[in-house]
């Protein structure tokens, strides 16, 4: 469905749901407003888990027609009840759990799921503040302004097979990805490119397409003004 709809000139939209961050009224708000909103896909994940994440998808499946797929901080946060899942491997950090040892301990139970795995090249970039994904992940995100070493990350990460490629500046990140570094990164990969945090405004969500981007991804601003799309 990405590929197609890349193939189409269409640049697609996410909206990450934080389990944490929610409750059942909440989520089944959020539903009857979907239809208003231009989402192609759900994200589902968090950096800490306190509830149970096949709930939420339970709840979101039964309430919404767009696709899941799992954005997991953690192996907690592996469902059988998604659709997808961004299998993600941390390659701006060298943090070897969030490289390839997380994904050993689940590989088994990914094999044997119905999920479709989308093997994603993760890159966190430095946002103005320490984010979640820094902290949990006890990794050093990619200077703003070092454009040839997010480029050169993201080839690598192509090189080695992986499917997609995720800028992330962090959830509440004071700053949007640079938008050269975008710019550069999509010249020289032939995957999607994801985009993500420290949206705050919709213009910049048009930015970041314009810059490169495949696919935007919108989290806290949503959390932070149900409106953000109206």
């Amino acid at each position: 469905m990405i590929l197609n709809k890349i193939k189409r000139d269409k640049k697609q939209m996410v909206i990450l749901i934080d389990p944490d961050k929610e409750n059942n009224a909440s989520l089944l708000k959020f539903c009857k407003k979907i239809n208003k909103i231009p989402v192609d896909y759900l994200f589902v994940g968090g950096s800490l888990l306190q509830k149970n994440i096949s709930e939420t998808i339970n709840i979101l499946k039964k309430n919404s027609d767009l696709p899941i797929i799992l954005f997991p901080g953690s192996l907690l946060q592996i469902s059988d009840n998604a659709d997808a899942i961004l299998l993600l491997s941390l390659i701006s950090g060298r943090n070897p759990d969030f490289l390839i040892g997380n994904h050993v301990i689940a590989a088994n139970f990914l094999k044997k799921s119905k999920l479709e795995i989308l093997p994603t090249g993760y890159l966190l970039i430095e946002s103005g503040n320490i984010t979640s994904v820094e902290y949990i992940s006890n990794t050093k995100p990619i200077p703003r302004n070092k454009i040839d070493i997010a480029v050169a990350t993201a080839i690598a990460g192509e090189i080695l097979g992986l499917k997609l490629i995720y800028l992330e500046a962090g959830s509440g990140a004071k700053k949007i990805v640079n938008l050269k570094m975008i710019e550069e990164v999509k010249k020289n990969i032939s995957v999607p490119l994801i985009v993500g945090g420290g949206i705050k405004r919709r213009n910049e969500i048009d930015k970041i397409y314009k810059a490169g981007a495949d696919i935007v991804v919108i989290g806290t601003a949503l959390e932070k003004n149900e409106n953000f799309f109206l």
